[in-house]
């Protein structure tokens, strides 16, 4: 079993499962880019007509925390598979992300912006 926590092996195993059932020519960026945005949009439907608070409680119910998990799993899922098919490093795009956010939005300025 692959540990979860190893998102290089998680790619792996997502591009083997894929290929196991050729699932390659189906798996182009724009594809996968829909399917993204489908499963995200999978995700907000769970919380759609929740208020606030009961936002922030969605997890205590099994049945809804167990949606939740399933569509951020599909979510993490189809994203990972797109850097793969296009060669991006999720984790040095959102590195590279945070750096020009942090330039962006100073944190000694009122709110984080610049003026």
């Amino acid at each position: 079993m692959t540990d979860p926590h190893d998102l290089a092996a998680l790619r792996l195993r997502l591009a083997e499962f894929a290929a196991a059932r050729n699932w390659q020519p189906y798996h182009t960026p724009k594809n996968l880019a829909a399917a993204l945005s489908v499963e995200a949009s999978e995700l907000l439907e769970i919380f759609q007509w929740l208020t606030p608070e009961e936002s922030a409680r969605v997890l205590d119910d099994p049945d809804t925390a167990h949606r939740v998990h399933d569509e951020v799993a599909d979510v993490l899922a189809y994203l990972l598979q797109f850097c793969e098919v296009l060669g991006v490093d999720p984790l040095e795009a959102l590195s590279a992300k945070i750096d020009r956010n942090e330039r962006r939005f100073p944190a000694d300025t009122p709110n984080g912006y610049s003026e």
